[in-house]
C-alpha cells in the first residue's frame, strides 16, 4: 500500500496506541523498568524517525509473511475503538472528566465499526448519524472540562483550546472525505484513514486532559 509520510506517520502513532501500548502495559505489571525502557525507545526512534514504527510492525509482519492478509489501515481503526489503555484513562473522578472519557470511548468505539459497515449503505448512513451525534457529545464534554480548568492554570485551559480546535479540524475532513466516497465508493481507504486520525485525535484530547489537568 502506497502511503504519504504524513499517513505512515499516523499509522506508527496507531501501532503505539492499540498495538505496542497494550502489550507494555501487560509488561509492566511484571517488569516495569524493561516496560519504560522498551516504551522511550520506540517514542524516540519515531521522533527521530517518523513511521519507524509503522516499518518495524510491517518487517514483523512480512517476517510472518502475513503482511498481505489484511488491511493495516482497516485493522488500526478496528482496534482504535477496542483498546483503552491506561495511559488514556483520566483519573479524576468528578462527573464532568468521567464524562469526556465516557464520550471518547463512545466516539471511538462507533468509528471502529466502519470497515464492517462501509459496504451496505443504510447501515453506514445510520452510523454517520451516530457519529455526528458521538462528535458533538465529545465536544460538549471538552468544554465543560474547559470551563473548570482554571484560567491561570499554567496554560492549560489554553493548550486544550488549541487541541479541541485541532479536534474540529479533523472532524470537518473527515465529513468531505464521507462526501467524497459518496460520490465514488472507490475511496473506502480514504475513509478508513480519516476516522484514524479522528480516533488518533480524541486519544490527544484525552492524554491532554491528563496531562494538564490531572
Amino acid at each position: 500500500m502506497t502511503m504519504g509520510d504524513s499517513n505512515k506517520a499516523l499509522y506508527a502513532k496507531m501501532i503505539v496506541d492499540v498495538v505496542i501500548g497494550p502489550v507494555l502495559e501487560r509488561l509492566e505489571k511484571k517488569d516495569i523498568s524493561v516496560a519504560q525502557t522498551l516504551r522511550a525507545a520506540f517514542a524516540k526512534c519515531d521522533n527521530a524517525l517518523p513511521g519507524f514504527t509503522y516499518d518495524y510492525m510491517r518487517g514483523m509482519l512480512r517476517k510472518g509473511d502475513i503482511h498481505d492478509r489484511f488491511d493495516m489501515c482497516a485493522t488500526l481503526l478496528y482496534l482504535g475503538g477496542s483498546q483503552d489503555s491506561e495511559e488514556l484513562k483520566i483519573n479524576r473522578p468528578e462527573p464532568t472528566f468521567q464524562e469526556l472519557s465516557k464520550c471518547a470511548t463512545a466516539l471511538k468505539k462507533i468509528l471502529s465499526r466502519i470497515p464492517e459497515q462501509i459496504y451496505n449503505r443504510k447501515q453506514f448512513l445510520e452510523t454517520i448519524k451516530e457519529i455526528a451525534s458521538a462528535i458533538k457529545r465529545l465536544l460538549d464534554a471538552v468544554n465543560r472540562v474547559i470551563a473548570e480548568v482554571p484560567s491561570t492554570d499554567n496554560g492549560s485551559k489554553q493548550i486544550l483550546e488549541e487541541r479541541k480546535k485541532e479536534f474540529v479540524r479533523y472532524s470537518k475532513r473527515f465529513s468531505n472525505t464521507l462526501k467524497d466516497f459518496f460520490r465514488d465508493n472507490n475511496q473506502n481507504q480514504s475513509v478508513f484513514i480519516s476516522a484514524n486520525y479522528l480516533i488518533y485525535q480524541t486519544n490527544v484530547i484525552l492524554r491532554c486532559v491528563k496531562n494538564e489537568c490531572c
